[in-house]
This record gives C-alpha cells, sequence and structure tokens, in this order.
C-alpha cells in the first residue's frame, strides 16, 4: 500500500485478536516510529512490547489500579480490569522520557513521541494489521507507571493495541478539508 493509501484510509479498529503481528511486522513498526519529527534529535521516547504473560501483568496491574480507586473488589471496574489487555494480542507501551534541553520544550518531546504512535498507527494500516491508540486514566494512573517502571519525567503516551481486526475494515470518515483548513489572512 502507498503511503498516501494508508493515510486516506487508516482507521482504528479496536476488535482486535491474534496473531500479534509477526517479527518482521514488528520491525517495520518500529523503524516507522523511528521516523518521527525529533527536534535536536534528543530521541525522548521509549517502547515496551506486551504480549502473553506481560498482558496478563498489565491487566494484574489495572487492577490493582481499579481496586486502589474504588476500595471495593467487587466493583465492575476492579472485575473487569484484568480483560482490559487481552483485547489485542499485543500492546506497545509508548512512553515520552523527555530530556532537559535549552530549545526542546517537554511538550515538543512529548509530541515526538505521539507522533511515533502515529507513525505506528499508518504503518499497521499499510501492513493488513489492526490497531487502536488507547489511553484514558490508566495511562495516568501513579500505581500503573510505578508497576511499568516509569520514571518520574517519564509520561505514558499510548497504550496501542495490535492484532488481527475483528471486522470488516471499515470506510475512514469523509472529512471536508476546507471544514478544517482556511488562507490566512483571508483576502
Amino acid at each position: 500500500m502507498d503511503a498516501l493509501t494508508a493515510l486516506h484510509n487508516r482507521v482504528s479498529m479496536p476488535r482486535l485478536i491474534g496473531p500479534a503481528p509477526t517479527p518482521e511486522q514488528q520491525e517495520a513498526l518500529f523503524q516507522a516510529a523511528l521516523r518521527t519529527p525529533d527536534h535536536a534529535r534528543l530521541r525522548p521516547w521509549r517502547f515496551l512490547v506486551l504480549e502473553g504473560q506481560g498482558l496478563e501483568r498489565l491487566g494484574e496491574l489495572f487492577t490493582v489500579s481499579a481496586l486502589n480507586r474504588t476500595g471495593d473488589p467487587n466493583a465492575a471496574e476492579v472485575l473487569r480490569a484484568p480483560s482490559l489487555p487481552q483485547r489485542a494480542p499485543m500492546i506497545i507501551i509508548a512512553i515520552s522520557s523527555a530530556r532537559v534541553h535549552p530549545k526542546v520544550p517537554e511538550i515538543e518531546q512529548d509530541m515526538s513521541c505521539a507522533v511515533a504512535v502515529g507513525n505506528m498507527l499508518v504503518a499497521a494500516h499499510a501492513l493488513g494489521l489492526g490497531a487502536v491508540w488507547r489511553t484514558g486514566e490508566l495511562a495516568y494512573d501513579p500505581l500503573v507507571r510505578e508497576g511499568l517502571g516509569l520514571q518520574a519525567h517519564e509520561k505514558i503516551i499510548a497504550f496501542l493495541y495490535l492484532g488481527q481486526s475483528m471486522t470488516p475494515d471499515r470506510a475512514a470518515p469523509e472529512l471536508e478539508p476546507r471544514d478544517f483548513f482556511r488562507r490566512w489572512p483571508e483576502s
């Protein structure tokens, strides 16, 4: 698939099944991430790749987090938590690991990490994989961050779920560029 076709037709595919991306597909995804714009070549990101036992351990972290929030071991949120990572055979956790730099503020480094995730989403589509970018409160939870070994200055930018789509490809929504792009100043 050519680049513009992939960019114009990518949609999130939240219902995923196995198998996980092959080693060759993973390498293509990783290379796509590493081509992100990166002011001053700081490489302010790192990625955790989870499959199998890694997904189970992430479910345990999600359960601890939910229990900490609700205080009720029978709360629906707690009972659902272990299954959340099982919604895909692979998750890549994108972590912004900003560096102190006089010309590159932290927000630019966070955006660089986000673009790396966007690159992987488009690459996944081009490879015929299903993918969806998730965050939510678990991405910001201190217990999840600690359990994943994040340092104080690091942030989870995305849980990128990857696999084979359970549903047929759906069409990308039709959007009109003129609704979002304007010449400035207007003549």
